[in-house]
């Protein structure tokens, strides 16, 4: 007879495998053109499988949102945190810029729930709230660091420029999205974030 902790362990992995192979398919087909049958044929599992974990696709996609979102998330923090009590910006631009532009797959499916959120208002506010929590990752380190590296006066506040942040991201990320260049995006974005983030007069230190 399996304990208790098998048992959740291995629903804990097959719900991980569910996940993993539903950001393949809708990565790979889109959002509304993906079955059950087939998030449970890419995962190796039966439709029973997948109903012990979630009740509907929709249920799914939302998760998978979640979850990488978050990850997301966690990772532009980490990136802007490993200067300590200074901001290196171009240094912090790099590793944000990494972080954000090397999954396009992400980007499909991000698009996706974009256009899902905006047709169902209680999806819409889990999108939000996502987006509010990287803006605030970015001005917390903005806030902390202000001391050492200035912000331009035209974006107001830390808050402004983690909004500015965004935005530069969302629109670097639509043009990638088109042409899959990622090199190009990169550089664009580094240029728009150091743009954004500096006063534009500064010199490289000699």
């Amino acid at each position: 007879m399996e304990t208790a902790g098998r048992v959740t362990r291995r629903r804990v992995h097959t719900r991980a495998r569910l996940l993993d192979a539903a950001f393949a398919v809708f990565a790979a087909k889109g959002y509304g053109r993906v079955s059950i049958e087939e998030v449970c044929e890419e995962a190796g599992f039966s439709r029973g499988a997948f109903y012990s974990n979630f009740a509907t696709l929709d249920e799914l996609f939302f998760a998978l949102y979640q979850q990488r979102a978050d990850l997301i998330a966690a990772q532009v923090a980490d990136a802007l945190a490993q200067d300590g009590p200074d901001l290196d910006v171009p240094a912090s631009v790099d590793r944000v810029t990494e972080v954000l532009l090397l999954d396009v797959d992400w980007l499909l499916v991000k698009t996706d729930f974009l256009v899902h959120a905006a047709r169902h208002p209680v999806v819409a506010r889990a999108l939000l709230e996502h987006r509010a929590r990287l803006r605030e990752a970015i001005a917390d380190r903005l806030s902390r660091a202000r001391g050492h590296t200035a912000l331009p006066a035209v974006l107001g506040d830390v808050d402004g420029a983690a909004h500015a942040v965004v935005a530069a991201y969302d629109g670097v990320t639509t043009q990638l999205l088109l042409d899959r260049d990622v090199e190009t995006a990169r550089i664009w974005l580094k240029q728009l974030l150091t743009a954004l983030l500096t006063d534009g007069s500064r010199t490289p230190a000699t």
